[in-house]
């Protein structure tokens, strides 16, 4: 059996390129697994080993080295197009069979990795707890009986219960930051448009991202580095920035009346355990005006954006309202009630309040927050569908209506156990910058007793030869360029 560890990606791209495994083997042994797994409802559409064959054939004769997810196992969201297998958005009634993959899968898979199958989430990717499917509710397999966190419910416990090295989901309001905290997971909510949304079912068309599940920094950033990239078929695809966080040791948090953990005592202290370790780290922590952040965030739902939710589903709501589960049912259909005004309205003030949160940026590398302020019981959500789900947007609704980069970042536990994590934030296109520094600190592009090296040519990002630098547990940090006076000569 495969344990978590053993699935990172650097240590299965040692395996293979020392002969010890092959994806054969640990693909058809996650197949076994998923299917005897006691937890029925991460899947919706789990693969058998003739469905996979295919990817696996492809990989045969391949080097190991040449491909940067050459047998990596990964798991889709099932509002994520896999060319010949049904699409549900956790709805039976709207399902239907892509003869083509989403353009990031796609993407995946060219670079040698082997899709699992399709997981359970909040229906229409509508919610932030993971139980609003007619599929079931994952159990949390670290702490049972408190909620998966939506909406990726099922791609975030098929990586945390060692079913796939990494898994693909898709962040809104929090749907990807979310479940990566309940489930001690690295959760990367990229730019919008850094990763192309085209075979994604639409939520908030101009909101929506795909988003990435990994267990650790590294892998995170093997991923992403593979999945981005600039699709022109995306009408909201944008072409692909690198910045850098700026030069500095100071980190921004809310000041303490501004901070909400609904009643969550152990996650309070927990926050503030994780604040003490941000300072041992190196960084100097300042409290900073956070009501720009929380005023956007309320606009999400209380305002018009609730209508392209409606927008994108109209045509099947009108036909078929009854096959929707019926919180979510209820959620979206508030959405028709917005008339064009409201829309202008909430885009004028979401352009004042870019503005002022703007300027709390000065000076600072990055924001950081709790995640969550508090971790549900499912049954919580029997006698409030609504509420407790509300509360987990607290920290992560205003993201991407602000056009900010984020990764959620396992941050300990708290006294009783249960799994915390934090939220660094940065301006768009920090994306690579920000997981650096959330796994490294403060002027510490590479860890205790690494070298840092400057590669040129094959080894490079993104070519072919990288591999062999990652397998010796090298993590990129980021890019130079060459002075300008620097030339290519083409020699005959």
């Amino acid at each position: 059996m495969m344990k978590p560890d053993t699935l990172q990606i650097s240590a299965l791209r040692k395996a293979y390129r020392d002969g010890t495994l092959t994806p054969r083997e640990v693909i058809g042994g996650l197949v076994k697994r998923i299917r005897s797994s006691d937890n029925p409802a991460v899947w919706i559409h789990a693969l058998d080993a003739a469905s996979v064959e295919p990817w696996l054939k492809r990989l045969d004769g391949a080097d190991p080295a040449s491909l940067p997810l050459y047998g990596i196992p990964f798991a889709i969201k099932d509002n994520i197009d896999l060319a010949g297998v049904p699409t549900t958005a956790a709805c039976p009634a709207y399902a239907y069979v892509p003869e083509r993959s989403a353009f990031v899968v796609e993407k995946l898979i060219q670079a040698g990795a082997v899709p699992l199958g399709k997981t359970n989430l909040d229906q229409f990717a509508t919610g932030l707890v993971g139980v609003r499917s007619p599929y079931g509710v994952p159990r949390n397999p670290i702490a049972p009986g408190r909620v998966p966190g939506g909406s990726s419910s099922g791609s975030a416990v098929a990586l945390a219960e060692g079913l796939v090295s990494f898994s693909l989901g898709t962040d809104t309001a929090g749907s990807g930051r979310v479940p990566a905290a309940f489930n001690g997971l690295w959760g990367v909510k990229p730019s919008c448009g850094r990763i192309s949304t085209r075979g994604v079912v639409p939520a908030c068309r101009t909101l929506d991202c795909v988003s990435i599940f990994a267990l650790d920094a590294e892998d995170a950033e093997t991923v992403l580095q593979v999945a981005e990239g600039y699709d022109a078929e995306d009408p909201y695809a944008r072409p692909l920035k690198d910045r850098t966080v700026p030069d500095s040791k100071r980190i921004g948090i809310p000041r303490p009346e501004q901070l909400m953990f609904f009643g969550d005592a152990g996650y309070e202290q927990a926050w503030l355990r994780s604040c003490e370790g941000l300072k041992a780290r190196g960084w100097e922590v300042v409290e900073i005006d956070f009501e720009p952040f929380l005023k956007a965030a309320r606009l999400l739902y209380e305002g018009p954006w609730v209508a392209e939710r409606y927008t994108a589903l109209e045509s099947f709501f009108t036909s078929a309202a009854g096959a929707i589960f019926p919180v979510t049912r209820k959620i979206i259909s508030g959405g028709a009630e917005h008339a064009a005004t409201d829309v202008f309205s909430a885009m004028y003030k979401l352009a004042a309040l870019k503005r002022e949160s703007d300027q709390v940026w000065e000076g600072l590398a990055a924001i950081v927050t709790p995640t969550a302020g508090g971790f549900p019981w499912v049954r919580d959500l029997e006698h409030d569908p609504v509420g407790p789900n509300s509360q987990l947007g607290y920290y992560t609704n205003f993201m991407n209506l602000l056009d900010l980069s984020a990764v959620a970042v396992p941050a300990g536990t708290s006294e009783s156990g249960l799994p915390f994590g934090i939220t660094w934030i940065a301006p768009r296109d920090s994306d690579k910058s920000l997981i650096g520094i959330a796994a490294n600190g403060p002027g510490q592009p590479a860890g205790e007793g690494s070298l840092p090296i400057l590669l040129f040519g094959a080894h490079m990002r993104g070519l072919p030869l990288n591999g062999q630098v990652l397998g010796l547990g090298a993590r990129f940090v980021g890019e130079v360029r060459t002075a300008a006076k620097y030339k290519m000569v083409h020699l005959p």
